[in-house]
């Protein structure tokens, strides 16, 4: 069952999620933050392989400041492997 939030309440959420981030940033400093990137990266890899990063970029590629990768692919009807990717959450 989904539950629409108030707009204060999704302000809340973002805010909150924001100072997280930056005490987190402060906490681990610019090397351990991007290190934290660099294995998130490296597992992200691992998970879907050279061939879901080739179908992702393909998407994103497609991306420009006007219109979604997704909005895209629609109207240019290119078709994109989104299972090669997505991971089930």
């Amino acid at each position: 069952m989904s539950q629409q939030l108030s707009p204060e309440a999704q302000r809340n959420i973002i805010e909150g999620g924001r100072k997280g981030g930056q005490t987190r940033a402060e906490q681990l400093g610019h090397e351990g933050y991007q290190e934290m990137g660099h294995k998130g990266g490296q597992a992200r890899a691992e998970q879907i392989g050279s061939e879901g990063y080739r179908e992702m970029g393909r998407k994103g590629g497609l991306a420009t400041k006007d219109m979604s990768g997704q909005e895209a692919m629609e109207q240019k009807g290119v078709e994109v492997d989104e299972s090669k990717y997505k991971t089930a959450s």
